[in-house]
């Protein structure tokens, strides 16, 4: 039996997720230890081909002054041609002008870790068989 003063939990709404009010609460408690800081940052970058097809994109945010990388993909097709390398690069950049001094992702093993080594990052942490016998590697790389 739930009495009166125990929480619910629930699925939050579309609504109360674009109202960002979970993310303000937590902003506020933050701020009582880092001090404020500016809100996350979309890097949302895309490259298209002649044709206006997309063959290669990378997402991103800029929180706490770190660059964070969601993904990063180029297609088969663009492969060879340093578009990876050319987007990541932009997606530096633009981070730096944003406030950040460092950049942080996961990559699968299967994945680019190759990728990201040569382009001056390092792997800080890694989960060995995190699927079906492959690592997630945790990589850095000051901005």
């Amino acid at each position: 039996m739930r009495t009166p003063t125990s929480p619910v939990i629930s699925t939050a709404t579309q609504v109360e997720v674009r109202s960002g009010v979970l993310g303000r609460h937590l902003r506020q408690f933050n701020y009582d230890f880092v001090g404020e800081y500016p809100e996350s940052q979309p890097v949302w970058l895309n490259a298209k081909d002649a044709n206006g097809e997309l063959v290669g994109g990378l997402r991103a945010y800029v929180f706490l002054y770190w660059l964070r990388i969601d993904s990063l993909w180029v297609a088969e097709s663009a492969r060879g041609q340093r578009l990876g390398t050319r987007l990541l690069a932009e997606a530096e950049a633009r981070a730096r002008t944003l406030g950040a001094h460092s950049a942080a992702l996961e990559t699968f093993e299967w994945q680019a870790r190759g990728f990201y080594v040569k382009q001056g990052y390092e792997e800080y942490g890694r989960i060995d068989d995190y699927v079906k016998g492959f690592y997630l590697a945790s990589m850095k790389k000051k901005l």
